[in-house]
């Protein structure tokens, strides 16, 4: 049998049809129906991104500075002179006392100043703003509660 290969004769494959509504397979399951439209609420800045929360974290992240250069700062100061100027911290302020064993002494009040100075920068700038930032996140749950 030989094919005419003229154009009344090609064979040509049915459209694609849609799938049909029903389940194809009997363990499928029934397609939800589509959930109703919601009333959206007005997008809200995330958390992390708040500009309170950015003020909090750049007041800390001073404080902490503050804190650490000073006591550190102190620290290597004395580790310099004692490595670079050996007869400076070998000579005497008064009878018997070296300026290296002063300067060392000094380092416990320096550590006293640092921590004095982290409480004072905590309680003056960073507890206000937690605290504020802590209402805040009160008064949201609180109206979030009351939807």
């Amino acid at each position: 049998m030989s094919y005419d290969s003229s154009p009344s004769y090609p064979y040509r494959h049915p459209a694609q049809e849609a799938p049909p509504a029903y389940p194809t397979y009997p363990w499928q399951p029934p397609e939800a129906p589509p959930e109703p439209a919601r009333r959206r609420r007005p997008a809200e800045p995330a958390l992390g991104h708040h500009s309170d929360l950015r003020v909090l974290r750049s007041a800390y992240r001073w404080q902490r500075r503050t804190a650490t250069l000073t006591a550190l700062g102190y620290f290597t100061l004395f580790l310099i002179l004692s490595a670079s100027a050996p007869s400076f911290m070998s000579s005497t302020v008064t009878d018997g006392l070296p300026v290296g064993l002063l300067l060392a002494l000094l380092q416990i009040p320096v550590t006293w100043l640092a921590i004095a100075l982290y409480e004072h920068t905590a309680g003056r700038y960073v507890d206000p703003i937690a605290d504020r930032i802590r209402k805040q996140s009160e008064l949201d749950a609180k109206r979030e509660a009351a939807r």
